[in-house]
């Protein structure tokens, strides 16, 4: 598959939209919502023929040992999740928080990765550090001053503010010298760049299919190193993270899987492995080539003072000084261009991916230019 041949299966691209805003949300190609319509179908419809729950469970063990491969990990590092969101809360559950314990972040982190902590500041007294950046780069000395006695440290691989590229295994090396727990949010990653979980070294890794892996909603997915989960509690607790549900005393489920809940429909999971193959079948080495090239054209045709992200190509999250974002938004959507803004930086947001063509960035070129 090439990326216009995959351009051409979502219904939501056409000649009369320019559409920029995957890091928001990738609109799913056809077979991805037929994917999960024929799921819902066969398991509603076939219910007097087979076991639904046997169909479901076996889905689930199908979707993560695909999800691991992807991810450069083992299937029973995969936890299924709703979102990132869903990971990264998860996560922050399963820690016996005290008074006075640490938790650093970054100060472009999004707030699935902000929110806990601030929850956890306010009811359980934990202290929050926030490591200030400069254009999306982080200090690596500040970094290893802020998490000396962190407990926890949560940072991005990819900053949804500006599009770069932080150094997670070296970052996450600092912080386990300091013996801090290491929860990265990856959502922006996969689909876009080549991830290997147990090349970062992490102990945890929130993420989810709707973005760059052209998913649906609904399609997260949370990595916990195997040695890691074994000594951690869920915050919630269901028959499908234990190892016997009818048993008196509860033994928790191997792994990751212990994060798992209840009945969740595999829909979203099933869609999104049609998104993955897909992505895989132009091979991410043509992806990101794809992506530099218009990122490039882009960061050429608006006037340089206004570009926030790096001159060089490092993802294609694209970040522009406006006097007026959340106006521009507006303005350029009456045009037929969708980006975003952001709260921080004050700025707008264009995201190119490989399905992006070379008209959508000269048309948002030439829109931005007629910015005051």
């Amino acid at each position: 598959m090439t990326p216009r041949e995959l351009r051409a299966d979502v219904p939501a691209l056409d000649e009369e939209t320019a559409y920029l805003n995957y890091g928001a949300h990738g609109p799913s190609p056809e077979f991805v919502v037929d994917a999960a319509a024929d799921f819902l179908a066969g398991h509603e419809y076939d219910v007097a023929e087979t076991d639904p729950y046997e169909h479901a469970f076996g889905t689930y063990e199908t979707v993560r040992e695909r999800i691991a491969a992807l991810l450069g990990a083992d299937p029973e590092e995969i936890a299924l999740t709703e979102s990132t969101t869903d990971g990264i809360a998860r996560i922050a559950a399963a820690i016996d928080w005290q008074p006075g314990d640490v938790v650093v972040r970054t100060d472009v982190e999004h707030p699935a990765g902000v929110l806990p902590w601030r929850q956890l500041e306010e009811e359980v007294g934990i202290e929050v550090r926030v490591v200030e950046t400069e254009g999306g780069r982080i200090d690596r000395d500040a970094f290893a001053d802020a998490v000396t006695d962190a407990r926890l440290v949560c940072f991005s691989a990819i900053t949804w503010t500006h599009g770069t590229r932080l150094p997670v295994r070296e970052l996450v090396e600092v912080a386990n010298d300091a013996g801090a727990f290491t929860l990265v949010d990856a959502v922006q990653s996969p689909g876009q760049v080549p991830v290997d979980v147990h090349a970062w070294g992490a102990d945890a890794v929130a993420a989810a299919g709707h973005k760059w892996l052209l998913g649906p909603w609904g399609a997260g997915f949370l990595y916990v190193d195997r040695a890691v989960a074994e000594g951690m509690t869920p915050g919630t607790v269901g028959y499908r993270g234990v190892e016997t549900p009818t048993a008196h005393d509860i033994e928790y489920a191997p792994g990751a899987k212990r994060f798992e809940v209840g009945t969740t429909t595999p829909a979203a999971h099933v869609a999104l492995l049609e998104g993955i193959d897909a992505i895989e079948s132009i091979g991410l080495d043509a992806i990101e080539s794809r992506i530099e090239t218009l990122t490039d054209r882009l960061k050429e045709g608006v006037d340089e003072e206004r570009l926030l992200s790096p001159a060089e190509y490092e993802t294609g999250l694209v970040t522009f000084d406006v006097e007026e974002p959340e106006a521009t938004v507006e303005r350029l959507l009456d045009q037929g261009i969708v980006i975003r803004d952001l709260p921080h930086p004050d700025a707008v947001r264009v995201s190119v991916h490989a399905v992006s063509t070379e008209r959508e960035i000269d048309e948002v070129c030439e829109a931005l230019n007629g910015e005051p």
